[in-house]
Formats: structure tokens, C-alpha cells, sequence
């Protein structure tokens, strides 16, 4: 395959020590998310100082964060001689930070309709970070700015598409409605004005230079899977893996699911048969679509395929990013770096893919494959040592743990929970156990406006109707509403027990009146009532996906955190034992902060100190996959023991590393394999659906499924099971003399790691996502 690479990429290829590529199109490996963008920033320098009046196309979202951020450090810093000599040696030789202001900049995609004064419109997005941030011309920029598209009788858009609904098969319909026909005639006019814009593009002589990322589904731009490799501008629909990662934007699944987006098609991005057009991705979590993407013939499901017409498209991957493609695994089962895990890892796989019990795999079959043929010392009974190792991590999973103290930590409210529920239900089984829970950041970015205004005006018709009776209490607004907030809990589980759905609520409601006078210093009932109302006008007023005030943020907060609380009472865990730590670095903004040393390390020190854990468990993800709150905790709590180990012996702490939604452990990489029967299945859904109010209607889903996170961890429960039933055999479970191995039919996988081996782990994750380069 001919890479036909630029300088710059010439460089980063010969520092990766990789072989040439083997897939339908190039690509570029780097260790880490930084350095991702670093490449992708010294290459687009290369290209502008070759086509200094060039077309351009840049993405939105964090996709393109440290690109963003090498762009400004560079051009703050030009001159600086680390840098001077940093861009040489990674091929670079321009003197002069290039001149953006003769390029022609056009925006790639927008939802529609949106308001393009909103935070999360795209259009916003793209003169922030890239017309002011980067100093582009606007003069001479294309974008997509919803206001100045035509409609019927120039009218709004908010008073053609009042609930911003888009029904595109009006464009088939007789319509007789003047609203139906007002919104037909605009959808031809949006139509012709996309035509209008594509050929804007092409009269640019196409698009010289094209950066995006990949989507769940291999979307790119919004061109999701079945896209036609001919589409060109258009205004579309969108598949649901799109609607799920657009939720967190727009502020709900129920927004994004009905919102519609105007995006240049697969034939605009390869009009130009010189362009260059670059995907990056970063994380483990990409993997798997990357490999598709890149492996595959052109192929409609896979539309980063429609770029092998391109002699100068790329794809820019982390390590992680890249660790499906056959040349990783080529690497990976290198013989330098065999261990146990590669055996079991090429065996489990290998079953898989012949669906085949493990038992049943013949030494043939071992030979016959890429990988397992590898295998150093592979005879008769390889995969026996591999099944036994299974059945070890298994018996440990049934091990009677007792005489310990556990410190469980979540990242958001609901991480412990749709990591390893079913485990804790046993775990807090014996009194000789102790339990404390902690929950690291406040989780406001993921209850809805709508649902706090329900809350809040339910509370005010308790009010109105004397059933929040505790607000009549002399001294509450002083500092009555301190005390009993485990009574709100306990009145709570006692309502859900006599299957009293008004009590729930009206619980509920009592601590959303205990928040909002903590939160605003409230004095009077009278004050409460105008707040609750002023809250509602507020919420009321600002658009979806509006980051909130700070206050609003905390009212969200506090409501997860009884959500919280409601889970483990559940099990008799007191509401002293349940954290809330609120860590500073989370704020709701498109590109957040790390963990502050100075501000975030020591409350979970103190912690520390003061419970004295034997196990501590932390979400355990790998680089770049999943929300990056899982792992700015993990650095937060790796740090925090780093410094307690300082001052105590820590040579006998277990840290038990989780996942749950977002990523999963391979069998061959957990430690632990816990059961799960169809009894911890229920208890966990129940306890899930009781207390997680605010996730019920799943707002903010995985793109995995379309649903509650609670019913997608049941079944990757079920998932994990069905690997090791596939392994050890069917009678392995149901014949088994072991009880809760009869019952099973999941399974929770957990990695084991001491203090040294976690500190090791931690170091290494961060360098793949904060690693320096210089």
C-alpha cells in the first residue's frame, strides 16, 4: 500500500517503529491522546504553509481538543527554542507561524433547527475555537448559520417548526394544513439551499484539506452508516448511536432524537481528488469501528471507506485506537511480550470466532489460527491451563470475603452500581464487612431541565397543600433542614415497600426543599416559594443543553446524591457512609479541566485516612474510552494513594478496578469473575429503577442501547456469561455442585491490583492521555 506521506508524517511514522500498514487506507499511531493532536496540528501548519488560500474543514465536539489546544500553544509560543527545535525534529521547517487569514473555512454539519447564539450550536462552536481562536477570515468562511436560511413568507423557524420537529416526509405529502404546507415549502427551501451550498464548495475546487473523527457507528461528519458514498449536502436524519452522542449536546436523548442536522455528504469531502482528508481517533472504545473502517472494502455500512478514493486520505490513531487492526494484534502476540494473557486472550477469542466450546478446540485448530499457532509451548493441553485459570478467577469471585473495609468510589452517581451491584449484594451480606460509599463528582450534566421543573412544581402543590408539614418548624430555616435528611431516605424505601408512589414522591420532594434552602440560604417559607418559582422560570427559559447556573447545577447535584443515597439504604448502608465529594475539576464545559492537586486530592485523602480501607474499587477504563470523568477520578484517587502511602503501610490494600457501561474487561484480563444470578439481576434492576429517578427515561443513553443503563448492564452481564459458558460448557454451570454457579446466568468481571501495580497502571494511563511530547 502507497502511504505517499507529507514530511511531517514521514517524521511521526519513522519515531513509531511500526511497520507499513496493511489496511484499505494509511494511517499514523501515536502513544496518546496529546500527541494525537500534536500530529494533526503540525500537519495542518505543513499543509497551510502549502496552500495558504486553501478550503478547509475542521470538526466540533472534544474530538478535536489538543488540536485546539497545540494550535494555541504554538501560536502563542512560536519562537520559544524547545518548541523551535520540537517542530524540526518532528518535520516542520517553516520559519513563520502561518498566515490563516487567506483560508477559506467551511463548517462541516449543524443540528436543525437551532438557535446559532446557543453555546452547543455548531456554529457557535466553529467561530469560537476556529475564526477567533485560530484568527480565520469570517469573510471568508462558508458556514451553516440557521437564521439566514430562507422559509415560507421569511417567517422563524421557530414559528415554522414550533417544537423544532422536522418532518421530512412532508416532502412526499399533499399537504392542506397552512402549518404543514408552511412546512413543506420550507423543507424544499432548506433542500435547495443545501444544494446551493455544496455547490458553493465545489466551485472552491472542492475541499483541500478535511479533518474529523469517527462516530460510534463509523459516522463521519453526519454521514452515518448506510450513507451513500455520492451523498452530497443535505438535510437528514440521523441513526440512534448518533442521537445517543448528540444527547449530552442538545440535553436529552428525547431533543436529539427528533432533531434533525444539515451535514456535506461523503461525495463533498472527496470532490477534490487532491484533498487531504484526515480521521483521527483515540481510545480503546474506537477500536473496534476503527478496524472496520479501515480493514473493510468501500462499503455504505462503514463510511470512512468512501475515503479510499482519496490518494491523500489518513487515519491519525492512538495505540488504543488502533489495537483491533490485525497489525496491532500482529504486534500485540509479538514473541517478545507473550504471557499468560495472551494465551488466554488468543484462546477465548479464538472460540468465539469458531464458536466452539473450549473443550472442544483441538490442538488443529490452535495451529490453524493466526494467533494461537503462537502460542510458546502450545501442545495438548494448553487449552486446559487455560480453562483452568478460568475456573480460578471464578472461585474467586465465590470467595467468603470478610473482616474488610471497603471504600467503593463511582465517578457519577449509578458507576458503582452498573459496574459490580450484583457483588455488593453479597459483600453486605455479614456484619463483619464495613462499607463506605463515595461518589467523586456531582452529576448534574445528566438530569434534564424538564425533570427538575417536575420536581419543583410537585413540591410546590405539597406545599400549597401543607404536606411538606417540616417547613413550619420554628427553627428549620435555621438550621432545621440540617437534620434527618436519612428520614427522607427511610420514608422513601418505607413508600416504595407499600408501593405508595405519591409518598415516593412526595419524599422526594422533601429533599428538594432541603437542597434549595442550603443551596440559596433561604429564610421563610415565603422565600422557598419564591424561589421554587424563580428556579422554574429560569429552567423554563433556557434552551436545551444550556449549561446551567451554578446554583441549578448543585440543585441537580443533590438530587443524584439521594438518588445515591436511596440505592445503598437499599441494603442498610447509612447515609453517613455515602459520600458526596463534589470534585471542582467537573464543570459541564465542552473541554474540561484535570483534577487539581491542591483542591480535588484532599477529600479523598482524608477519606482515606479516616476509614482505613482494605479494598478500595474505582471505574478501571482504558485510555480515551467512556466519559473522561472516569478518568480524571482514577488519577485523583491514584494520587490520593500515592500520598497515604507516604505515611502508611499500604502493602496489604486491594484495589479492585470496575467497568460497567461504557467499556469492558476481556476475560483473559480480569482477576475476579463474580456470578450473578437472575435474583441479583432483579434486585439490582429494581434498585436501579427505584432510586434513579432521573435516569429512568435514560436521557442521556449509551449508544449501545436505546434504553435504561440498568437493562444494558444486565446484558452485558449476560454477555460475559455467555463467554465463559462458551469456555468451561454448558454443564459446567447447570450441573455444577456449587450452588450459586447453578443459579448463574451473568457474569461481573473485576481486576485485582495492589498499591505498586495500580500506581504503575495509573502512570501509564495518563501518559496515554496527558503524555508530554516533548
Amino acid at each position: 500500500m502507497s502511504t505517499n506521506f507529507s514530511k511531517v508524517e514521514q517524521q511521526f511514522f519513522d519515531h513509531s517503529s511500526r511497520p507499513a500498514g496493511t489496511t484499505k487506507l494509511p494511517y499514523l499511531v501515536v502513544d496518546n491522546f496529546p500527541q494525537l493532536g500534536f500530529l494533526t496540528t503540525l500537519r495542518f501548519l505543513e499543509w497551510v504553509s502549502e496552500n495558504p488560500e486553501g478550503v478547509v474543514s475542521l470538526p466540533t465536539g472534544k474530538t478535536p481538543e489538543y488540536f485546539i489546544r497545540w494550535m494555541e500553544y504554538l501560536k502563542a509560543n512560536w519562537n520559544d527554542k524547545q518548541l523551535t527545535r520540537l517542530r524540526h525534529d518532528h518535520g516542520l521547517d517553516i520559519e513563520h507561524f502561518p498566515d490563516f487569514s487567506g483560508l477559506q473555512f467551511v463548517q462541516i454539519d449543524e443540528f436543525f433547527p437551532i438557535d446559532p447564539r446557543q453555546h452547543n450550536s455548531f456554529y457557535h462552536y466553529v467561530n469560537q475555537f476556529y475564526l477567533a481562536g485560530f484568527g480565520l477570515n469570517p469573510e471568508r468562511a462558508q458556514l451553516i448559520n440557521c437564521d439566514q436560511i430562507p422559509t415560507a413568507d421569511n417567517r422563524p423557524l421557530s414559528e415554522i417548526f414550533p417544537d423544532s420537529h422536522v418532518d421530512l416526509s412532508l416532502r412526499y405529502c399533499d399537504c392542506h394544513a397552512l402549518a404543514d404546507k408552511r412546512q413543506k415549502a420550507t423543507i424544499f427551501m432548506i433542500d435547495q439551499w443545501c444544494t446551493e451550498y455544496e455547490d458553493r464548495i465545489r466551485a472552491k475546487g472542492g475541499i483541500g484539506f478535511f479533518l474529523g473523527g469517527i462516530g460510534p457507528d463509523g459516522h463521519v461528519a453526519f454521514n452515518v452508516s448506510g450513507s451513500d458514498h455520492n451523498s452530497t449536502t443535505r438535510l437528514t436524519a440521523t441513526n440512534f448511536e448518533t442521537q445517543a452522542a448528540a444527547a449530552g449536546d442538545l440535553g436529552g436523548i428525547e431533543i436529539s432524537r427528533n432533531r434533525l442536522v444539515i451535514t456535506i455528504g461523503l461525495a463533498t469531502i472527496t470532490y477534490n481528488p487532491e484533498a487531504t482528508a484526515i480521521i483521527i481517533a483515540a481510545g480503546e472504545a474506537k477500536a473496534g469501528i476503527v478496524q472496520a473502517s479501515m480493514e473493510n472494502e468501500s462499503d455504505i455500512r462503514y463510511p470512512a471507506t468512501a475515503l479510499q478514493s482519496l490518494a491523500n486520505s489518513r487515519f491519525y490513531l492512538t495505540e488504543s485506537a488502533a489495537s483491533a487492526l490485525n497489525d496491532s494484534r500482529d504486534l500485540f502476540y509479538g514473541p517478545a511480550s507473550w504471557s499468560e494473557e495472551h494465551t488466554d486472550r488468543a484462546i477465548i477469542d479464538l472460540a468465539g470466532r469458531l464458536n466452539k466450546f473450549g473443550h472442544k478446540i483441538t490442538l488443529d485448530d490452535l495451529k490453524g489460527d493466526r494467533f494461537c499457532r503462537r502460542i510458546p509451548g502450545l501442545g495438548a493441553n494448553t487449552v486446559r491451563e487455560t480453562l483452568i485459570r478460568l475456573i480460578g478467577k471464578i472461585d474467586r469471585g465465590l470467595d467468603e470475603t470478610v473482616d474488610e473495609v471497603f471504600y467503593h468510589t463511582g465517578p457519577h452517581h449509578d458507576d458503582i452500581m452498573l459496574g459490580y451491584a450484583p457483588h455488593v449484594l453479597h459483600l453486605v451480606r455479614t456484619p463483619r464487612n464495613h462499607h463506605h460509599f463515595s461518589v467523586l463528582t456531582s452529576g448534574f450534566t445528566s438530569v434534564t431541565n424538564a425533570y427538575i421543573i417536575g420536581i419543583l412544581k410537585e413540591t410546590n402543590s405539597l406545599i400549597a397543600s401543607d404536606q411538606i408539614q417540616m417547613i413550619n418548624y420554628p427553627d428549620f430555616f435555621e438550621q432545621g433542614y440540617r437534620y434527618k435528611w436519612d428520614k427522607d431516605v427511610y420514608h422513601y424505601l418505607d413508600k416504595i415497600a407499600s408501593r405508595n408512589f405519591a409518598g415516593q414522591r412526595r419524599g422526594l420532594c422533601h429533599r428538594a426543599v432541603r437542597a434549595l434552602v442550603e443551596i440559596f440560604d433561604l429564610k421563610s417559607k415565603s422565600d422557598l416559594i419564591t424561589e421554587i418559582d424563580a428556579t422554574i422560570n429560569y429552567l423554563a427559559g433556557c434552551y436545551d443543553g444550556e449549561k446551567n447556573s451554578p446554583e441549578v447545577q448543585r440543585l441537580k447535584g443533590m438530587i443524584r446524591e439521594f438518588e445515591e443515597e436511596l440505592v445503598w439504604a437499599h441494603l442498610g448502608v447509612r447515609v453517613r457512609n455515602i459520600s458526596h465529594l463534589r470534585l471542582g475539576f467537573y464543570t459541564g464545559d465542552v473541554f474540561t479541566e484535570q483534577p487539581d492537586r491542591r483542591r480535588d486530592i484532599p477529600p479523598i485523602l482524608e477519606q482515606l485516612r479516616r476509614i482505613k480501607p482494605t479494598v478500595i474499587t474505582l471505574a478501571l477504563d482504558p485510555e480515551g474510552s467512556g466519559p473522561d470523568t472516569h478518568y480524571k477520578v482514577l488519577q485523583a484517587i491514584a494520587e490520593a494513594v500515592r500520598q497515604w502511602s507516604e505515611e502508611t503501610d499500604l502493602s496489604k490494600l486491594r484495589i479492585w478496578g470496575y467497568r460497567n457501561v461504557w467499556y469492558r474487561f476481556h476475560p483473559a484480563e480480569a482477576d475476579i469473575i463474580v456470578p450473578v444470578s437472575l435474583n441479583s439481576m432483579a434486585v439490582s434492576q429494581a434498585m436501579f429503577r427505584e432510586s434513579y429517578l432521573s435516569q429512568k427515561e435514560a436521557s442521556f443513553p449509551s449508544y449501545e442501547y436505546d434504553g435504561p443503563f440498568s437493562d444494558l448492564a444486565q446484558s452485558i452481564w449476560v454477555q460475559q456469561h455467555r463467554a465463559m459458558e462458551l469456555m468451561l460448557g454448558k454443564d459446567f454451570w447447570y450441573m455444577n455442585d456449587h450452588p450459586r454457579l447453578r443459579a448463574a446466568h451473568g457474569m461481573v468481571y473485576l481486576k485485582e491490583l495492589n498499591v505498586e501495580q495500580f500506581l504503575a497502571m495509573a502512570r501509564e494511563l495518563e501518559k496515554s492521555m496527558e503524555g508530554k511530547i516533548v
